[in-house]
C-alpha cells in the first residue's frame, strides 16, 4: 500500500493580514468620506483630489506610526515579561515548577506525569523560560522587524485603499459622476478585499466580503454623514 506523507497546510501570516486590513479599511473609508463630503459643498474636482491626496498622505504616516508603536510595545512587554521570568526560574524555582505542574494539568496531565516535563525543563533554563512565556502567559516571541515592517504594510495598504474612493475624482470633470463612481467602486473594493481576506484566513469567502461590505459600508455613511453635516 502506498503511502504519502503527511502535510499539513496552515496559514501563519495573521499579523501581516491584520495589518493590511487595518490600512485598507480605513483607507478605503476615511478618504471616501471626506470626497464625498466635499463634494456637496466643492463643484471643483481638482480641490477635491488635493484634498484627498493630503489626507491619504497623512493618514497613511499616522497610521504606519501608530502601527510601529503597537508592534514596538508588543516587543517591550515580551522582553520586559521575559526578564520576570528568567528571574523567577532562578530566584522561586519551586513555585515556576508547580505553575508548570498547573499549565499541564490545564492539558489533561496528571501530576504524574507531569514531574518528568518538570525536569526536562529544569535542566534547560532557556526553554523553561520559553515555555513559561508561551503556555502561562500566552506570549509568542515578536519579530525584532515586526514594527517596520507592520508600518509599512499599513501604510501601504492604506495609500492603495485610499486611491480606490479617490480614482472616479480624478479621472471624471464631473463631482456628481464622480461622487456616484466611487461609491461604486468602494462598495466594489469592499467586497473583493473582504472575499480575498477569507480566502487567506480560512474563512467562508462569499461570507467574509459580505461582512466586509456592510461593514466598511456602515463605516464609510457615517463618515460620510459627519463629513457632510460639517461642511
Amino acid at each position: 500500500m502506498t503511502q504519502h506523507p503527511h502535510i499539513e497546510s496552515h496559514f501563519t501570516s495573521s499579523e501581516v493580514v491584520r495589518d493590511i486590513v487595518i490600512g485598507m479599511s480605513d483607507g478605503l473609508t476615511v478618504p471616501f468620506a471626506l470626497a464625498a463630503g466635499l463634494s456637496g459643498a466643492i463643484s471643483s474636482t481638482g480641490i477635491i483630489v488635493t484634498a484627498g491626496l493630503a489626507e491619504i498622505a497623512a493618514g497613511s504616516i499616522a497610521m504606519g506610526l501608530g502601527g510601529f508603536l503597537a508592534a514596538r510595545s508588543e516587543a517591550e512587554h515580551y522582553a520586559s515579561e521575559k526578564i520576570r521570568e528568567e528571574t523567577e526560574v532562578v530566584e522561586k524555582p519551586l513555585a515556576e515548577e508547580q505553575e508548570v505542574v498547573d499549565v499541564l494539568r490545564d492539558f489533561g496531565l496528571s501530576e504524574e506525569h507531569s514531574r518528568p516535563v518538570v525536569e526536562a525543563l529544569k535542566n534547560n533554563p532557556a526553554a523553561w523560560v520559553d515555555f513559561m512565556m508561551r503556555f502561562e502567559l500566552g506570549l509568542e516571541q515578536p519579530n525584532p522587524k515586526r514594527a517596520f515592517w507592520s508600518a509599512l504594510t499599513i501604510a501601504g495598504a492604506y495609500v492603495a485603499g485610499g486611491f480606490i474612493p479617490l480614482g472616479p475624482y480624478i479621472v471624471l470633470p464631473s463631482v456628481l459622476t464622480a461622487l456616484f463612481s466611487s461609491i461604486g467602486v468602494t462598495i466594489a473594493a469592499l467586497g473583493i478585499f473582504g472575499y480575498i481576506k477569507g480566502r487567506f484566513t480560512g474563512t467562508r469567502p462569499l461570507r467574509s466580503a459580505l461582512q466586509t461590505v456592510v461593514i466598511g459600508g456602515l463605516a464609510a455613511s457615517a463618515a460620510f454623514a459627519i463629513a457632510r453635516a460639517i461642511s
